[in-house]
């Protein structure tokens, strides 16, 4: 995979089946893998928040989750391929660790929605080997869910906690948690165990899906999408009037 770096942040350009397939390969070697998917709110809150910074740039991967930051990567003139959404990366390796016997643990949401999700994947991957799951409202024992995380045997986790409690959270503990992959996947038990509903098709093609979340929770999203969006526009903006000016002094 190409690194590039994207307002300070380091990122891995790549197909889904090329990230997969370096997952599936750094696992199976057991080589420790710190995962994140960076969409706009996240390029933005970087900016003001060097504990969310460092965290991210700790990671070994870095995809691009979200249509903003891929047509923004790509008028800074990086060819990115695609977006490699968060959500559908989890089913992906979901389905590896079911063909390849990989215990996971599912950490994050509300005790009923992760159950539900434990119950759903189940389902779905009947090979799936789930070592264990817990809610993600433990921050005054969090040494205990790492335990117990640590000594479930799980090879894979996945951390459905709000940006940047997760992402800090793997940061601060990578090194306790026993795992070989670990990810942080957002609302993604939301979406899996039916609590929230995901866009259609044309908007996540269309980069609409922001928008479709605005219109699902207008009282707990409207703030995040409509700041960072404009916030983020205007990052693009400076970093490309800044290019052109750059081009034409070395063209003098």
């Amino acid at each position: 995979m190409n690194r590039i770096e994207l307002f300070s942040c380091p990122v891995d350009v790549a197909t889904m089946d090329e990230t997969v397939e370096c997952i599936g390969s750094r696992v199976e070697k057991k080589q420790f893998t710190q995962h994140v998917v960076v969409n706009v709110a996240k390029l933005v809150h970087m900016q003001s928040d060097p504990e969310l910074a460092a965290s991210i740039r700790a990671c070994d991967i870095v995809n691009i989750d979200g249509m903003g930051v891929v047509w923004g990567a790509r008028l800074l003139g990086f060819d990115v391929p695609e977006r490699v959404a968060g959500v559908d990366l989890f089913e992906r390796l979901l389905q590896m660790a079911a063909e390849r016997g990989l215990p996971v643990f599912l950490l994050g949401a509300t005790d009923a929605v992760v159950s539900r999700a434990a119950e759903v994947v189940s389902a779905r991957y009947p090979a799936l080997q789930v070592a264990g799951h817990h809610h993600g409202y433990f921050w005054d024992d969090e040494e205990h869910v790492v335990e117990m995380i640590r000594s479930s045997g799980a090879r894979l986790l996945f951390v459905a906690i709000t940006s940047p409690k997760k992402e800090n959270f793997i940061n601060r503990w990578k090194d306790r948690l026993g795992v070989d992959f670990v990810m942080g996947v957002g609302g993604t038990f939301d979406v899996v165990a039916g609590k929230v509903r995901r866009a259609p098709g044309w908007m996540q093609r269309g980069g609409l899906e922001w928008a479709f979340r605005v219109a699902q929770e207008p009282r707990r999203m409207w703030k995040r999408y409509f700041v960072t969006n404009n916030k983020f526009a205007l990052m693009l903006l400076k970093s490309r009037v800044a290019s052109v000016i750059g081009s034409g002094e070395r063209s003098k």
